[in-house]
């Protein structure tokens, strides 16, 4: 059985990393000042983050369905079925579509959609996941099976450094953005299974960063990885939007607590990015299946 292992670029993989890795990536599509994009194609971090914070207009949108189809079968023609893992559903429609397209009579039984109600760094845990799981040569509905029985094994959490891109996105109203930039407030953000929400606040962003860490120590210790002291069956990751020092800043910070963990750092997904700005960082955990 040759499973092929597809996700999209909302899981920070990078079409180079993907080559590496013998999977394949969906790039997100983007509109900006009325042009479309596509992450890691004809889209950079860097592009993108000098657009975003010279004022432009970004809306993010979902794969068309044809393109969504003709990836599926491409990838038929040289694997016998294919497991795809998508953005979190709560997020984006593109898992529905892709479950929707999935449920066709030509995929069925050959294209498993899983909606692990992940993102980032926690989808791409699913994605090396799936990838080993593949390798010990199980189908792709077993992949499937395994990833969506672990998929609340996972957490998240965002401060944000700025509450302008939440106000443009109409996420809070131009009054409550006014007052939180005059009281410095730095809301902190989680994604726990399908949506994201507000957690806590805080008046700067290294007590921003105490209170996220607490929060997934807590998530660890209570529902992740009950069963082991130092947490050693979790994968503890750091994400962050632009500004790549705070993100070093912090892993020196969680390697003291974390200790013998290897902290990864990758930068959050443009579908995020555009929606909470530049300087905003995230801790995020979730227990290893391999």
């Amino acid at each position: 059985m040759k499973v092929a292992i597809m996700t999209d670029s909302n899981s920070g993989i990078t079409q180079q990393l993907a080559k590496e890795l013998g999977i394949y990536v969906l790039p997100m599509p983007f509109t900006i000042d009325k042009i479309e994009y596509l992450e890691g194609i004809n889209l950079t971090q860097e592009e993108f983050y000098n657009k975003l914070m010279n004022g432009a207009d970004v809306f993010t949108s979902q794969p068309a369905a044809g393109v969504v189809v003709s990836m599926f079968r491409d990838l038929l023609k040289d694997h016998d079925q294919v497991v795809h893992i998508p953005m979190s559903s709560g997020l984006s429609g593109s898992c529905q579509t892709a479950m929707m397209l999935a449920d066709d009579e030509e995929f069925k039984g050959k294209v498993f959609v899983v909606d692990s109600q992940r993102i980032s760094v926690t989808q791409k845990c699913d994605v090396l996941d799936a990838i080993e799981l593949a390798k010990q040569g199980k189908t792709g509905e077993e992949i499937h099976n395994i990833l969506m029985d672990n998929k609340l094994n996972a957490t998240i959490y965002i401060t944000v450094n700025t509450l302008e891109y939440l106000k443009k996105g109409g996420r809070i109203t131009p009054a409550v953005a006014v007052l939180g930039g005059l009281l410095k407030i730095k809301p902190i953000l989680t994604i726990q299974g399908e949506k994201l929400d507000t957690f806590a606040k805080a008046r700067t962003m290294s007590k921003a960063s105490k209170v996220m860490l607490d929060a997934v120590i807590h998530d660890l210790k209570e529902r992740i990885d009950t069963d082991h002291e130092n947490f050693s069956n979790s994968r503890i990751r750091i994400a962050y939007t632009y500004d790549e020092e705070q993100a070093l800043e912090l892993q020196k910070e969680l390697q003291d607590v974390f200790v013998g963990h290897d902290i990864e750092i990758a930068q959050l997904p443009l579908s995020i990015s555009c929606h909470i700005g530049p300087n905003s960082l995230a801790i995020a955990a979730c227990n290893k299946i391999i």
